[in-house]
């Protein structure tokens, strides 16, 4: 003989199960927000060391990560690139991303010379204005986080083996960005800083900044936990003294 659940038991059953699965959630977003505090602290104490100069050795990415770096060179426009979709005070645009030939060699080093507006249509880009003169240039090195599989599905793929230069990228993949183009590239992008004058918008961030926003998101989780919790009693009690009642 079976024993069958009755059907007014399945939504407390469901929410009990449900208990665990907000509760992991809430520790997720805690441990994301570890995460974020554990790289600034890291960011704070390479950014505090000597500043490193860029040359036309390529670097690994490891030695240069959130290092004060200076940089001497001329821009190259024709390999410049625009991130779509970039986002500040609730105005779309683009982050320019410029390649700096380093002196001395044929090397590039990708400057994030800040943000500008979209303007009025995607059908016509913005006007970029970009020094042609040699620049020492200074800022923060930083590796761009990579693009999984939904990052992909979600922004795109940036354009490889397309007929002439294609500026607009959804999203930036140094790797790719390298094997696109005829030159080799330094495996980071450059902060510019925020004083130099020939970049646009530039209000960099802390990486600890969304540490508030995980720790929010952590609380949300755990009240919904709290709030299943408090349900299943309520509904478990009342069903109680309605059998009582019988």
């Amino acid at each position: 003989m079976t024993t069958r659940l009755h059907p007014v038991w399945f939504p407390a059953v469901l929410l009990a199960a449900l208990v665990p699965t907000f509760a992991a959630l809430g520790v997720w977003q805690l441990h994301r927000a570890d995460d974020k505090r554990a790289v600034q602290q890291e960011y704070d104490a390479r950014a505090a060391e000597p500043r490193l100069r860029l040359g036309p050795r390529l670097q690994s990415a490891d030695e240069l990560s959130f290092r004060r770096v200076v940089a001497r060179g001329r821009y190259d426009p024709d390999y410049q690139i625009l991130l779509d979709n970039r986002v500040h005070n609730h105005v779309v645009g683009y982050e320019v991303l410029t390649p700096l030939r380093l002196e001395g060699g044929d090397t590039r080093v990708l400057v994030d010379r800040g943000w500008v507006a979209l303007g009025e249509s995607r059908a016509q880009l913005p006007p970029i204005e970009t020094p042609t003169d040699v620049r020492e240039i200074s800022g923060v090195a930083k590796v761009p986080s990579g693009c999984g599989f939904m990052c992909r599905f979600v922004f795109g793929t940036p354009p490889t083996n397309t007929p002439g230069w294609q500026p607009v990228w959804p999203r930036l993949d140094v790797t790719r960005y390298a094997a696109t183009v005829p030159f080799a590239v330094q495996p980071v992008v450059v902060l510019l800083d925020a004083d130099a004058a020939h970049g646009y918008v530039r209000e960099w961030t802390r990486l600890d900044d969304g540490i508030v926003v995980h720790q929010a998101y952590a609380a949300q989780w755990f009240a919904l936990a709290v709030l299943a919790v408090v349900i299943v009693t309520v509904f478990l009690r009342r069903h109680a003294s309605r059998r009582s009642r019988r």
